[in-house]
């Protein structure tokens, strides 16, 4: 894919920018917050909880759909997106965790539908487990929010010390990587320019990397006792009602992990879509609005 000027994905993403000092590090957060009605009109806000490497640009076009008649948040993780990228910070789940509830805190949006995609799933039900009366309703796209011993070779090699951090900060393989990999559907170049923008710089991949770099498979790895803490608390949650939209091609969330989530949540609304990659909004947004406006009327 070419890369295009820096500015033509901006109309892709037609939003205001709002900004959060997250309380203790003074660090500057990203987020969207829109909607089209008026407040005593408003339906239930949504809340979309991105993963890694992406950002609130990969909410774009669910927000351009449920803002006319629903207040919808998205923030960027620190690290991420229109976000600050502190070079020296504890990129770690429990942070991120922190950051979002800072934010909600401070937003003060009322019980919502929460919206989670990747490493926004581990993030997202970490803030449900300690909330679980803010959350009405869940919808999930390819993620988990438990342990697991699978891990592909490509995030495998991303991890290895030194090579890792030159394929992820120095060639952004990652983000291209991901990019290539996660839909079915060609992406075009003005498209894809909106996924990188962000991602510029060695200095500005650091989110990409410790994202990676902290996805918990061992015991003694940082994150490893809050994620553990989050799975033990999922039945808080088993009583909202949930729906889960599956690219069934994701080579990284792939069945193994729809199929986990059907023994930890067995009455959820499950829809496997066969044709679907990893960016499940890429791939089938318009499906995916069916199923969320499904969900809303539950």
């Amino acid at each position: 894919m070419p890369i295009l000027k820096r500015e033509v994905w901006k109309p892709l993403y037609p939003f205001a920018s709002n900004w959060f000092y997250l309380p203790g590090s003074g660090v500057r957060m990203h987020y969207l917050d829109e909607c089209q009605a008026q407040p005593d009109k408003a339906g239930e806000p949504i809340v979309c909880v991105h993963g890694n490497p992406t950002w609130s640009y990969y909410y774009r076009e669910l927000v351009k759909a449920f803002r006319p008649g629903h207040r919808v948040i998205v923030p960027d993780h620190i690290g991420m997106g229109l976000s600050e990228k502190p070079q020296v910070y504890n990129y770690c789940l429990q942070q991120h965790i922190d950051n979002l509830e800072a934010l909600l805190e401070n937003l003060q949006p009322g019980p919502f539908t929460m919206v989670v995609h990747d490493w926004g799933g581990a993030i997202g039900m970490g803030y449900a487990v300690r909330h679980p009366e803010k959350i009405k309703r869940i919808l999930f796209m390819n993620t988990a929010a438990y342990r697991s011993p699978f891990m592909p070779a490509t995030i495998r090699l991303a991890r290895v010390p030194f090579l890792g951090e030159f394929l992820v900060r120095g060639l952004n393989a990652f983000v291209w990587g991901a990019l290539l990999t996660s839909t079915k559907r060609h992406i075009g170049s003005y498209t894809a320019s909106g996924y990188v923008y962000p991602y510029d710089s060695w200095a500005n991949r650091i989110g990409v990397l410790r994202f990676v770099q902290d996805i918990p498979m061992l015991p003694g790895d940082k994150s490893y006792s809050v994620l553990a803490d989050i799975e033990a608390k999922l039945p808080l949650l088993a009583q909202v009602p949930k729906s889960f939209v599956w690219g069934a091609l994701d080579h990284v969330f792939n069945d193994h992990f729809l199929d986990h989530w059907k023994l930890i949540y067995p009455d959820a609304e499950y829809n496997r879509f066969a044709d679907v990659g990893h960016y499940v909004l890429e791939d089938a947004s318009e499906r995916l609005f069916e199923c969320l406006r499904r969900l809303l009327e539950r």
